[in-house]
Formats: structure tokens, sequence, C-alpha cells
């Protein structure tokens, strides 16, 4: 019963800390009136072109290299803690895979072939499927995530945001740095990266990076490391001015993560071993190899031409490529009784040409063309050894390719009506085309499949000639379809002063359609026929502001938002096996705030806020079940999932100068409201908590060395970003949990030549 009151006393902490910031500036006016110092100019390239983050008519949050180093983020997910509304986590049983949400709008399932509803981009270049999404920061200049569906200038499936990696640009000047990192459970990191000029005109840079650490847990049937990390990833790239006007730029990164496959927490007493839930939830046991493997790999190819002074011309090309091979233990009893090996495999091709138009005087335009083609596959194993055990066991093989090709054109211009008002006109035009293969064989017996040495497993036959012929063939179809959409987006702005700008906003996005590569037709007939794409609608009212002579900075937005149908994954258990569903869930809303700040208290003491709020929920959901075709309504029963209510954070910065150098100290409380994993209520889902987070780091005179100590979850707190819900299955339960983070210290040392 104290919870909602404690609930609601963060709530108002959070709000009169945001409130009172003005009130304290003016009293720290009075006090300190010849310390406090405007804030930076923050610019980011959310519309296409580089421009002040306070002149963006977008919501959109921005991080530079050096405010990630402050506060020792090692990864993207940390992110999620200082955005609102936003879920940004390891997904599941992964190390490396992307689950990210933003406005109630996302995708959990990683499988192959399923669209994200947030875009992640590494320099203009779309990273179109979640494994070894989660990206390390280093060698960086800056990130930036937008909010809300960008579907003019980012494409379809940015229906809830876009989170864009920015890689430190090549100038010329000789540099390199050097950073190492010991910390809890064994932490071992080493940064490298550096560029020098080869000759005038022609420049060269590379970075890589040795991620490792012991696991926060173990498989304690085996004695091996569980929540490991053993990661390596490397970037090199080069720059040619080819004249004053015309420049080409080559990148190349490479990823590989060979960290154990993750073991989850069971939550229930197991029925079939009598093993109870361990006290420390990042032990497990497994009745699978623990070897996993995620590489990943891409280049591109950026010509810009600077025409004359009003025009320019870009061109993007470039090809990513990702292999996973990883054993899930759904069970996790140490007893071989629902176990998945899989293998994931896609690559991508992409083209985009953009022309861009700037008038000095009140206008400028941005529009271009773009071309995607990618083909994801994928195969797992079901191993069930003891469902049917007189036949010693059933594996069940799933598996199959979807071939995807897309075609674009977009513009949006703003105009400047007059020195108060301008107005925002853009539009994309998209079409997609998919074709899927879908394959589901029931053999008696067990075998691996991700250990069978199957030069393309993805493909029916080669299944077949490897392991006969199966007891059943519950798919064995080929679908598809295309899907076309014009997506526009208008806004007005309003410079109210110098300092305030009001505008409002009307964008719509679409999450492409698809193929379920779950699809079993023996269960459900209609299977073959592929889901509808997401459409999301959003209005948006949003102010930028710079007050108290640019020392503070107060960012807010409310959004309304029509949502329609939401693409959910439907897996239950059936006698046969489990049966798998895409549904499009009928229709919802979502509305909610969000208020920004940076405050600049002194010279040397910086305050920082975040403010989100969500009210999402279902206004209509039909669910047919497959096995029965009985139709029921689960609008009142089910919630959006990955969601919170309510997000905040507090932070703060003090600097303290000595004859030696700087210290910084920050710290930050960053609080996440009760979450439901999925869709329907189960006990996977996580009661509200809240973050706390230190650091120190020392900058010397000059900047070439820095030592910095960052504590992370500094109270310990255990809370579950993942996890499925089985219920009873194949007789023993497979309710079972993934965790973020326990307590860890770290300490960093750098140096920058």
């Amino acid at each position: 019963m104290s919870q909602p009151k404690f609930r609601h006393s963060l709530l108002a902490l959070a709000v009169a800390s945001v409130v009172s910031l003005p009130a304290y500036a003016q009293q720290q006016e009075q006090a300190d009136e010849n310390e406090a110092t405007a804030l930076e100019r923050i610019e980011v390239t959310a519309r296409r072109k580089t421009e002040s983050l306070q002149d963006v008519p977008v919501a959109v949050s921005s991080f530079s290299a050096s405010d990630l180093e402050e506060v020792g983020v090692e990864d993207i997910t940390e992110l999620q803690q200082r955005i609102p509304n936003a879920t940004i986590q390891v997904s599941r049983g992964t190390n490396s895979t992307l689950t990210a949400y933003i406005r109630g709008v996302g995708q959990q399932d990683p499988l192959w072939g399923f669209e994200p509803g947030v875009g992640v981009y590494i320099d203009d270049v779309y990273i179109a499927r979640p494994q070894g999404a989660v990206l390390e920061v280093f060698d960086l200049e800056r990130i930036e995530v937008l909010r809300g569906p960008q579907g003019t200038l980012y494409g379809k499936n940015t229906i809830g945001g876009a989170l864009k990696y920015v890689t430190k640009e090549l100038t010329g000047y000789d540099e390199l740095s050097v950073q190492g990192t010991v910390g809890s459970y064994n932490q071992r990191d080493l940064k490298i990266s550096g560029q020098t000029a080869l000759s005038d005109n022609f420049y060269v840079g590379a970075a890589v990076a040795s991620l490792q650490r012991d696991g926060f847990g173990e498989y304690v049937n085996t004695g091996q490391e569980n929540y490991n990390k053993d990661l390596l990833t490397y970037r090199v790239s080069a720059r040619w001015l080819i004249n004053r006007d015309m420049d080409l730029k080559f990148s190349y990164d490479k990823t590989e993560d060979e960290s154990n496959s993750k073991g989850a927490h069971r939550l229930q007493t197991s029925l079939v071993t009598g093993q109870e839930p361990y006290e420390d939830v990042y032990d497990s046991n497994t009745a699978m190899p623990v070897d996993n493997l995620v590489e990943t790999e891409g280049w591109s190819v950026v010509y810009n031409w600077d025409i004359d002074a009003n025009w320019g011309f870009k061109s993007v090309t470039a090809g990513r490529e990702g292999y996973t091979d990883t054993n899930i233990d759904f069970n996790a009893t140490g007893e071989p009784i629902f176990m998945v090996p899989a293998i994931y495999e896609d690559e991508q091709f992409t083209q985009e040409f953009q022309v861009t138009y700037t008038n000095n005087s009140n206008f400028d335009f941005v529009g271009g063309l773009y071309y995607y083609d990618g083909e994801a596959c994928g195969v797992f194993g079901t191993v069930l050894p003891m469902y049917l055990a007189a036949f010693g066991g059933v594996t069940v093989d799933n598996g199959g390719c979807v071939q995807t090709d897309s075609v674009a054109v977009y513009g949006q211009g703003s105009y400047q009506l007059n020195d108060d008002w301008s107005l925002t006109l853009g539009g994309r035009y998209t079409r997609d085309e998919k074709e899927a293969n879908v394959f589901r064989f029931t053999y008696l017996g067990v075998h691996y499949i991700n250990q069978a040495g199957l030069e393309t497993p993805y493909d029916p036959d080669q299944v077949l000639n490897e392991f006969g012929q199966p007891f059943s063939v519950n798919s064995d179809f080929t679908s598809g379809g295309d899907w076309s959409r014009f997506s526009p987006h208008v806004a007005l702005n309003y410079q109210a002063n110098d300092d305030v700008m009001f505008y409002g906003s009307y964008s719509n996005g679409f999450k492409s359609g698809g193929v379920d590569m779950r699809g079993d037709k023996s269960l459900n007939p209609t299977i073959d026929e592929p889901y509808d794409p997401e459409i999301v609608d959003t209005f948006e009212f949003g102010m930028k502001s710079e007050l108290l002579d640019g020392r503070m900075r107060l960012n807010s937005a409310i959004f309304y938002s029509d949502y329609q149908d939401m693409q959910v994954t439907v897996q239950r258990v059936v006698p046969a096996g489990i049966s798998s569903q895409v549904l499009n869930a009928g229709e919802s809303t979502v509305k909610g705030f969000e208020v920004e700040t940076v405050f600049a208290a002194t010279e040397s003491l910086n305050f920082t806020a975040m403010l989100g709020y969500i009210d999402a929920e279902f206004d209509s959901v039909v669910y047919t079940e497959p096995a029965t075709g009985e139709t029921t309504d689960v609008t009142d029963a089910w919630s959006f999932q990955n969601t919170p209510e309510l997000t905040y954070n507090i932070a703060f910065d003090k600097t303290f100068e000595f004859s030696n150098g700087q210290i910084v100290w920050s710290g930050n409380y960053a609080y996440r409201d009760d979450t439901q994993m999925f869709e329907a209520p189960s006990p996977l889902d996580q009661d509200a908590y809240g973050l706390v987070n230190t650091s120190v780091v020392w900058y010397s005179n000059g900047g070439q060395w820095s030592v910095g100590l960052h504590g992370k979850n500094l109270t310990d707190e255990e809370y579950r970003v993942g996890g499925y819900n089985f219920g009873p299955t194949f007789g023993d339960d497979a309710v079972v949990s993934y965790y973020g983070d326990p307590r860890t210290v770290s300490l960093s040392v750098g140096y920058k030549f």
C-alpha cells in the first residue's frame, strides 16, 4: 500500500526540482552574479542539416562524446536513463541484440525478418536488424535520439523515433588516444583511436576496442560464466578532399562478440527437478553449450559535393551483414526439457542520393531517393527430449529467408513566412516488397541444427538432406506482399523572441508488413497470409527555450498519437508445440508529455533533469485463437509492453579547479515506473525502481590525461529487462527472466597524444 505514495512522492520531487530551478537560479544569480556562464550551443543533424538543437521543431536529445565519457557510458543502452519515454535495452537472452521503444512504439521480438519500430543509424546508414545493434561507445562524436515518427526524412520503421550514432570526423590533425579500464567482475577494457593526414588532402583514421569482463553469475551445474563479456570491435576510415567543393569518405567497421549465451533466472520451482529459484538472479543452469557468436560488419562510401553557394549533393552507398549463432535454454534447470539453438544471418545494401538547397533569406530544402535491398535468414530448433520420450525426444526445425526490396522518394522544405513564423512541409513515398519462404519440420529424436555444419541451413532442402524425411511437415510455403505509403509531415514554428520558440507538428510513419517466420500451417491454416503494416499519426506541440541569459535550457513537448494495426507477436503452448501468430492489434492511443532541462547554476555547477509521462492504451483488440478459431476481445486485458507510465532523471555535475587540472564530480538518479514485459500481465512484470550512479573524473591541464572513477547502480537494484513466459510447458514451467547490470565500479585512465 505504500508504493503509490512513494511513487507519487518521487514524481513530486522530480516536478518540484524542474520547476524550482529558475527560483534557485535567481538566488544563485544574486550570490554568484559574476560566476554563471551561458550554456554551450548544441548542434544536431535531426533534419539532415546542421543546426542548433534549439531551432529544430523536433523532440530530440543529444549527447556529445565528452558528455558520455564524463559519466562513463559504455554502450547505448545506458542512454535509457537520460531519455524521456524511452526503453533501450539488451534483448532478453542475448548480449548484443537491441530492444528499443520510444513513446510506446518499438519491437521486442528480434526474430529475423521482423522490422524494428525505432530506426538505428551509423553515420546516415540505416541498420535494419537488431542483432549487434547494442553499439559500444568509442571513437564517437555524438549520439542523437529523435522521438516520434521520422518517416519523412528517415523512412519506414522509424515510427517510434530514430537513434543516430555519429562517429568522429576525420580532420587531418595528428591524434592518438588510449584508454584502459579495470573494474568490477574483472572488467578489462582497452580503447585506442587515432587519425593522421597522409597528404594535404587525404586523411585516415582507425579505432579499436577490446571489452572483457567475467560473468555477473555462473551456470551452477557446469561452472561456466553467465553474463560475461568478450567483445572486439574496430573501425577504419579514410577521407579524400578531391577539391575545395568535393570530398569522399570511406568507412569500415566490424564487431565480434563471443560472450557466453545468457542464462535465465527461474521464477518458479521446477516441477521436474525440484530446483528452486537461485538466490542470485545471475545464476542459472543449462543443458546446452554456452558457445555464442555475434558478428556484424559494414562499409560505406559517402560522396559530398557543394555544387555552389546554394546547392549540395550527397551520395551514401553502404552494405552491412551479420551472423549470429546462439543457444537459449528456456527451462534453465540443467535438464534437456526446452532448448532452442538458433542461427541468424542477414545482409543489406543501401543507396541514397540526397540534394539540398539553402537560400540564406527564407527557404531551404532537402530531398532524395533511397533504395534498400536486404535478405534476412534464420533457423532454430526447438529441442524437446522429454516430450514423447518413447521416441527419444522431438526436434522442431523452423527456418527460412525473407527478401526485402524498398524504394522511396522524399522531400522536405522550410519557408520563413516572416520574422516570427516559419512553415515546414515534407513527404515521403515508400514502396516495400517482400518475399519469404518458411519451413517447419518435426523430427522424432534430438539434433542440434547449429552443430550440423549445414552450408545453407535456411534452405529446407538442406535440412531434409541432413536429417531425412520428417515425422511431419508443419509448414513449407512461400508468401509475401507489397505495401506503399505516403508519409506527410507539416510543422509551424513561432519564434516568440530570441530565446523562445514554439512549434506544432503533424507526422505520419509506417512500419512495414511481413510474414510470420515461425508460422505453423498445421496449427493455423491462414498463417501464410502476410500481416499488415503499422501506422502512426502523431500531433505534437512543443517549446524550445533558453532562459536566464542563456544559463538555462528548457525544452518540452506534448504529443498525441493514433496508433493503428500494432504488430504483436503471440506465442502459446498447445499440445502439438508452440503456436505463433503476428496480430495487427486493432487501434490504440498514445499521449503524453516530455520535459528536458539543463541549468548552469554557477560557472562550475550544472543541473540536468528530464521528465516523461505517457498514457498508452489499446482502444480495440480482438484476438482469434489459431487452434480453435474462437474470438476473444482482449482490449481491457492488454496493456502496452516496455512502456512505463513515468520516467525521470535528475543529475548534476560540479567542477573543482586545482593547480594540476580539474575534477568533475557528477551523479544522477534515474527512475522508471512499473513496466509490463508483454501485452498480457505476467510474473515477469517489473515494479518501479530507481538507479543511482556517480562519477569522479580528473582532467589534467591541457586535457592530455584523464582518470575516471565510475560507480553505477550503487544501491545494487535488481531489475528485470526481459524474459519468457510459457507457463507449464512440456512437463515443466518456462517462466524465466533476465536482469540489468548489478552494482559495478570501474577505473579508467586515458591519454591523448
